[in-house]
């Protein structure tokens, strides 16, 4: 059984680090797998605002980055949400405290890099540089990001790509477009999708739009488990369960409006 660290990175902006995160975070609690997240965007810290245990460090500071690795000892899946521009932070912590030797020789730990990707060149000139610096002491698992639409053409006839699904052995994933008013309320109000499919908050088609957008992003997830978490953890579906959806329903939050 390896550990998994987990890095959500990719130094371009507005990829959509945080919207993966925030959702595969959802996704571990909704299979019931155990975990510990952290936030390390000190501007925005989405990842916390929508999931409050999430714990936070400063990039600019190496021996709170320390925290994800120390977390290792005592969780067999870690995950953080890293800020924008900080490629280069992360590659030099790397290199300082030799992190691949640490994980493989002290956590029995593999690190996986979950990197989103759009339309824009930047986005894939910083998936290069991870490849670049990190190649096999990483799994590579491509998001392809359709937030801002189906376009990635400068991505699928890249060389990164190539490198990565031939010489890496990397996965991918697509991330569907969620409606952007649907977007707008979760934010708006602070609830997940899971916690946003009980509340009457929303109407009932609402409902149903995040429902199935879930359902395919789970589906999405579960197809590449195994460079997400150990290969010994068990396959739970969702809970969808009454009380669960009770809670949430329960739960006091501002009041969304339906789009049109």
């Amino acid at each position: 059984m390896k550990k998994r660290l987990i890095l959500i990175l990719n130094g371009k902006g507005g990829v959509g680090k945080s919207f993966f995160a925030v959702n595969f975070v959802q996704y571990l609690k909704d299979r019931q797998i155990a975990h510990i997240a952290f936030d390390s965007d000190d501007e925005n810290s989405t990842l916390k605002r929508f999931h409050a245990e999430v714990g936070f460090f400063n990039v600019n500071k190496p021996q709170e980055i320390d925290n994800m690795v120390r977390a290792l000892e005592k969780h067999d899946i870690v995950v953080v949400d890293c800020r924008a521009a900080s490629t280069r932070i992360f590659l030099n912590y790397f290199e300082q405290v030799h992190l691949t030797e640490i994980l493989e020789n002290y956590l029995n730990a593999r690190l996986t890099i979950a990197c989103p990707v759009n339309y824009e060149l930047d986005s894939i000139y910083q998936i290069q540089k991870l490849t670049n610096a990190i190649g096999n002491g990483a799994d590579f698992l491509i998001v392809r990001n359709e937030v801002h639409g189906e376009g990635f053409e400068l991505f699928d006839k890249s060389k990164v790509r190539q490198q990565l699904l031939n010489g890496l052995s990397a996965k991918e994933i697509v991330v569907h477009k969620m409606e952007k008013w649907l977007v707008e309320s979760l934010q708006k109000s602070r609830l997940t999708v899971t916690a946003a499919k009980a509340r009457r908050d929303f109407s009932v088609m609402g409902r149903q739009r995040l429902g199935v957008w879930q359902r395919e992003f789970y589906e999405q997830l579960d197809s590449v488990r195994e460079t997400l978490m150990p290969a010994n953890i068990p396959e739970i579906k969702a809970d969808t369960s009454a009380a669960t959806n009770a809670r949430y329903a329960a739960a006091p939050r501002a009041l969304v409006a339906d789009g049109k």
